[in-house]
């Protein structure tokens, strides 16, 4: 069982830059396909960026491709989300979710979860 905290997130002008944190306790994240959520007020959640093992294995959605990335340093038990040229569309809160199972990569089904930072980006 591993815990996630997310951290990092806060109020940014569109065009800027946030990097949110996903630290994880309990647990060492070494094992662990990490991935990177958002859910932005009255629409379904969706996945953005996840990562197992290797920086090869990373994968995006189409719309933050080129802009965001993900990372981890398991010496820090710490994945983490570089928001780049952020968009008014890109408001939302933001999860990061653990999984050890290489066949939830980059789907819904993630087993534990954080509770969320918020991103608002404004004009």
């Amino acid at each position: 069982q591993v815990q996630l905290v997310e951290s990092g997130g806060g109020l940014v002008q569109a065009g800027g830059s946030l990097r949110l944190s996903c630290v994880a306790s309990g647990n060492s994240l070494r094992t662990y396909g990490v991935a990177w959520f958002r859910q932005a007020p009255g629409k379904e959640r969706e996945v953005i960026a996840a990562i197992f093992w290797s920086p090869s294995s990373a994968k995006y959605a189409d719309f933050v491709k080129g802009r965001f990335t993900i990372a981890r340093d398991d010496a820090a038990n710490t994945v983490y989300l570089q928001m780049n040229s952020l968009k008014i569309e890109d408001t939302a809160d933001y999860y990061c979710a653990a999984d050890r199972s290489p066949g939830v990569h980059f789907t819904n089904n993630y087993a534990y979860w954080g509770q969320g930072t918020r991103v608002t980006v404004s004009s």
